[in-house]
């Protein structure tokens, strides 16, 4: 009898599982987008939520009246759907930045993008950088690249190595920091600094299908190329060295990887704000369920970030109705006792 049976059938029972992990979490993610468009003032059932998208996708006739059928189709549907997208880019992102940086503690935000993101943002509506041809979200899109760019320069002029990254990161983020404060302080008046306020807490008040199919592209491309890399995420995880000594091309790896996460998360920043703690709690909570092959971890962490930001989304919309919550309080604060509990981890492992 060779030895290579149980491997070969424990590998079998472990795909299986993913498999049906992923079905699973499929179905829970319609499930919750279709609960949650019901949820507001305007009652709406889930087989209304279905009757009109059918409609919409010329598949039958909606019973819904006009103004109920927008709210539907308009309003609440493209939101809740960009929430889903946001979380499951957010979370994947955080997920290839903690095994790439071999850090449980980085998230999609290391590199300093959202800082970057949101100098862009009030650019636009505080300076009106672009003469009203530049949008709030081309504006934090193009904010976000040149912060990763700054960054992208910084760590090859200082080295390339992961700590040089990270350090890089983090000086560019103060630097956008501080660059977004100058301008909001000097330059805004009340009524823009508390919109520019709520647009840096993070929200998906202004969400439309435009915002849902770029950042749903991006999104594609991005766990597409991860999900191909996904054994050499493995390799990383026993350090670069050790990594290279397997065959991975470290450099050009990190590099690819870094690009790939920075343009993600900037699409999803332009479009929602900088949403904190989903790509840090989340990729943990995901290796708990399914383990740290990335090939299982991946496509799960995206699934519960957005399961997690579409109900997230929800509350922050709903629990000081008609007044909303940003959705970056809601998930700072269900994610900030998360985070200690991943700090104190950490801590009792070392």
């Amino acid at each position: 009898m060779t030895p290579t049976a149980p491997p070969a059938a424990a590998s079998v029972r472990k795909g299986a599982a993913a498999l049906l992990g992923t079905v699973a979490g499929l179905a829970l993610l319609a499930a919750s987008v279709a609960a949650a468009i019901t949820i507001g003032p305007a009652r709406i059932g889930v087989a209304d939520v279905w009757a009109t998208v059918a409609a919409h996708l010329g598949g039958g006739v909606s019973d819904l009246s006009p103004i109920r059928d927008g709210i539907v189709w308009d309003l609440r549907l493209p939101r809740t759907l960009l929430a889903a997208v946001c979380g499951a880019g957010l979370a994947l992102c955080g997920a290839v930045m903690q095994s790439l940086l071999r850090n449980p503690l980085a998230d999609p935000f290391v590199l300093g993008v959202s800082s970057g993101a949101s100098t862009g943002a009030v650019a636009v509506v505080v300076l009106g950088v672009g003469g009203g041809v530049l949008s709030v979200t081309g504006g934090a899109f193009l904010g976000a690249v040149c912060s990763f760019a700054l960054v992208l320069l910084l760590s090859h002029t200082l080295g390339g190595s992961t700590d040089r990254v990270v350090l890089s990161g983090v000086a560019a983020m103060q630097l956008f920091s501080a660059l977004t404060s100058f301008v909001v302080m000097t330059a805004a008046d009340a009524e823009t600094t508390r919109g520019v306020l709520f647009w840096l807490l993070g929200s998906l008040a202004g969400a439309g299908w435009t915002d849902v199919w770029v950042c749903l592209g991006v999104l594609a491309a991005a766990l597409t190329t991860c999900l191909g890399y996904a054994r050499t995420l493995d390799a990383f995880a026993f350090g670069e060295e050790a990594a290279a000594s397997l065959g991975v091309a470290v450099a050009r790896t990190r590099i690819v990887l870094l690009c790939v996460t920075a343009l993600l998360t900037a699409a999803l920043v332009s479009a929602a704000g900088a949403v904190g703690f989903v790509g840090l709690v989340l990729p943990h909570a995901a290796r708990a369920l399914v383990g740290p092959g990335h090939a299982r971890l991946l496509p799960v962490t995206a699934l519960a970030g957005a399961v997690f930001l579409v109900w997230a989304d929800t509350l922050a919309r709903t629990v000081l109705d008609p007044q909303e919550v940003p959705v970056g309080v809601v998930t700072s604060l269900i994610g900030v006792p998360a985070f200690v509990l991943v700090l104190y981890r950490t801590r009792s492992t070392r």
